[in-house]
């Protein structure tokens, strides 16, 4: 069953003005929902991950919300205050083999 989200995203993405705009920033839409169900799952709030990490409730906010590119660094750190870990995979597409 779809989600409301998925269903609008669906509708939405027909129109090549919107596709692009996701398109340009899906991986940060995708990280941060990773981070978001990590916090949750821990039962941590923005504040209690925030002292973790020495820094302010109000940058996990904007990271959540992918307001504020954060580097690869920042990510693991990130990720390791909630116990796991980073693993990035670059795949050709299958549209641009040689």
């Amino acid at each position: 069953m779809k989600d409301d989200l998925q269903q609008y995203l669906e509708q939405r993405l027909v129109d090549p003005k919107f596709q692009a705009a996701w398109d340009e920033g899906r991986l940060e839409y995708m990280v941060a929902r990773q981070l978001i169900q990590l916090r949750r799952e821990q039962g941590l709030t923005q504040s209690q991950l925030a002292r973790r990490l020495h820094t302010q409730q109000s940058e996990i906010s904007r990271i959540e919300a992918g307001d504020q590119n954060i580097s690869l660094g920042k990510l693991e750190k990130l990720v390791a205050a909630l116990g796991a870990r980073v693993s990035i995979v670059i795949e050709p597409a299958a549209t641009h083999r040689p």
